[in-house]
């Protein structure tokens, strides 16, 4: 009886020591989580919801303010800047993706291929991604400059021209040159993202393909298409992000201007700040919240679907 009560407590000993042991390496995970966590809550959580909460408030600088509810998402509804704002956003964004996803594509696809001095190619093409955001735009700026600058001289020079052409202050020509700048800085990342997913696709599918018969669209549509589209789903969203929230763009080239013809999100939401109106600085920003909130929830659903 004796030898029977010593192998269950023996065994229940060790199941213990098993249940202190889990619980150890469960508290030094939480240990080790915890910074993280606090940063998370302190730097992303806490500003992110107290900018929410002051778009409620019609704080200012060096004043609390007090709730009004939705009053500063009304004033703004009214106003001729907020509504070209929310349009030029649309079309800066719009086009902007079009041609990263279009000439991106195009130009990975080139680069995928054994072509001569292919790794210098693919070095060169990061060099937009890699330049400073402020030099980057500071240069186009020279560029569509009036006076001296490489676009009015080639423009005379062709005879295309007959006076120089002031593109960033002239309402039709500000938002494409604005568009040409930021599509050249961002179109390496889709470069880059969608070259790394073409090496991943198996070379079977597309020889398998080919024996069938398919052709290059066919093979593109049909092998290419589906086997990246993960890629192609998360690098829209991100740059859809990037782009609707860039600020160097449109500051460093045209400051919204003229007329309102350049502004975005960011830089209305800087102009509320400069004019000490926290409140309605932070309704500005807030407002886009909803917009990419669907954003997320439609990619997330796509990833879901081909899951």
């Amino acid at each position: 009886m004796a030898e029977q009560i010593a192998p269950s407590i023996e065994s229940r000993q060790k199941r213990r020591w098993h249940i202190s042991m889990s619980q150890a390496d469960a508290i030094l995970g939480y240990v080790l989580v915890a910074p993280i966590v606090i940063c998370l809550l302190v730097l992303v959580v806490y500003p992110f919801f107290f900018a929410i909460w002051i778009s409620f408030t019609n704080r200012m600088i060096g004043q609390p303010g007090q709730f009004v509810g939705l009053a500063n998402f009304y004033y703004l509804s009214r106003q001729p800047s907020f509504q070209a704002t929310i349009v030029n956003t649309i079309v800066l964004v719009g086009w902007v993706q079009t041609l990263k996803l279009v000439l991106g594509m195009g130009i990975a696809l080139l680069l995928n291929q054994n072509i001569r001095f292919r790794s210098f190619w693919r070095g060169l093409i990061l060099l937009p991604w890699a330049m400073p955001a402020f030099v980057a735009f500071i240069t186009w700026k020279l560029l569509f400059a009036p006076q001296g600058g490489a676009f009015n001289y080639i423009l005379i020079e062709l005879g295309w021209v007959q006076s120089h052409v002031d593109f960033l202050s002239t309402r039709a020509l500000a938002m494409p040159s604005v568009i040409v700048a930021s599509f050249w800085r961002g179109f390496p990342f889709w470069v880059i993202s969608f070259l790394a997913a073409l090496q991943t696709v198996p070379h079977e599918l597309y020889e398998a393909a080919a024996i069938d018969g398919a052709s290059a669209w066919q093979r593109f549509r049909h092998v290419t298409m589906p086997s990246i589209r993960h890629v192609v789903l998360v690098v829209v969203l991100l740059s859809t992000i990037w782009t609707t929230n860039s600020f160097e763009a449109i500051w460093l080239m045209t400051q919204g201007g003229p007329s309102d013809a350049t502004m975005t999100f960011p830089v209305l939401a800087y102009f509320g700040m400069q004019s000490l109106r926290i409140g309605e600085a932070s309704a500005v920003s807030v407002s886009m919240l909803p917009i990419f909130a669907i954003l997320v929830f439609i990619v997330a659903k796509m990833l879901q679907k081909d899951d």
